[in-house]
């Protein structure tokens, strides 16, 4: 099963970035380093990168340039650069599109995408209407590379219960957050 940590800053802190990668890294395999409002994008990926080694795995967050200069293992795309897979790929880099629907899915997939996160299964903050199960393995049983459940996940319940329509693993902000584990 692929655990696959999403950061962002309620649950990275510079200040504490070595505690915080080793908390991560006994939870998780895969990691990515995503800041949507940081003025320090840059500057804090290289850091990230640098101190991160623990993991199987490591990403960057939409920026498939910045992750192919850092020497980063791949990148996360948003469903709305799916034009951006093949450039990504042409870099070298592992490729994980965030995906809400059949369509965005296999286009990721013909499009040459390793991995892909389907979202949001359950409810989630400000991501609208969650899909659900039965809509997961729809995805499933129409693609062939590997797909995350994520979204809203944040028991061990939940991601037994995606693994048990096929997923590949889960992927998360709230479930890897030191609060929800202790």
């Amino acid at each position: 099963m692929i655990a696959y940590a999403i950061t962002d800053p309620t649950t990275l802190n510079f200040d504490t970035l070595a505690n915080d990668l080793n908390y991560f890294s006994s939870h998780a395999r895969m990691i990515v380093y995503r800041d949507k409002k940081s003025l320090h994008y840059e500057h804090n990926a290289r850091v990230f990168v640098e101190h991160a080694k623990d993991f199987d795995k490591v990403l960057l967050h939409t920026d498939y340039n910045l992750a192919s200069n850092l020497h980063a293992d791949g990148v996360h795309l948003k469903s709305t650069q799916l034009g951006d897979i093949k450039k990504a790929k042409e870099l070298g880099l592992f490729v994980i599109v965030s995906t809400h629907t059949i369509e965005e899915a296999q286009e990721s997939e013909s499009l040459g995408a390793n991995m892909i996160t389907y979202s949001p299964i359950f409810n989630t903050p400000n991501k609208g209407k969650a899909i659900g199960l039965i809509s997961l393995k729809d995805v499933i049983s129409v693609v062939n590379i590997p797909v995350i459940a994520l979204g809203g996940i944040l028991t061990k319940e939940q991601i037994n219960a995606c693994l048990e329509v096929g997923a590949k693993g889960f992927a998360s902000i709230r479930y890897f957050d030191r609060k929800s584990l202790n």
